[in-house]
């Protein structure tokens, strides 16, 4: 059995080259040992995240171009409509989490990185934005936690 306990993160920004500012959240959710020898800490870890996009801002004038659009179907994206966008900056969202794993304790980082994003004005959303959705990879990485052993220890 294992502990999880997040010591750190960081909301993501990504800036699109419409104008639209997005924010990335990365969450780890679980960390397990699994079978096998690994250098790194002589452990091997299956981490389980998970991330979401949201907008922060949206221009005035793509808000206008979707007002009178339809809303989103619910049940599936639509098929047409999707223009890529390009990043044009970006600070990475992350999470860090302490893992006690039959008693050795590991600092776990995952750290989430936009590589391409798309956005569909034929539709809004259900707050009057264009649809913008985000393609992003998780880096998953893990170290040993040394134990401070105290003076002349």
């Amino acid at each position: 059995m294992s502990t999880l306990n997040i010591t750190n993160f960081k909301i993501g920004k990504i800036k699109l080259s419409d104008g639209t500012i997005l924010r990335l959240r990365v969450a780890i959710v679980n960390v397990r040992k699994i079978e096998g020898f690994s250098p790194f800490g002589g452990v091997n870890l299956a981490v389980k995240a998970v991330g979401g996009v949201g907008s922060i801002s949206v221009p005035d004038e793509l808000r206008k171009a979707v007002a009178d659009k339809p809303l989103l179907p619910p049940d599936r994206p639509p098929k047409e409509g999707w223009e890529f966008v390009r990043i044009e900056e970006q600070e990475p969202a992350f999470e860090e989490a302490e893992v006690t794993i039959d008693g050795n304790k590991f600092l776990v980082r995952v750290e989430a990185e936009a590589l391409m994003a798309v956005r569909n004005l034929k539709y809004r959303t259900e707050v009057g934005e264009p649809m913008y959705v985000v393609n992003w990879v998780n880096k998953v990485t893990w170290s040993p936690i040394e134990e401070s052993k105290g003076e002349g220890g």
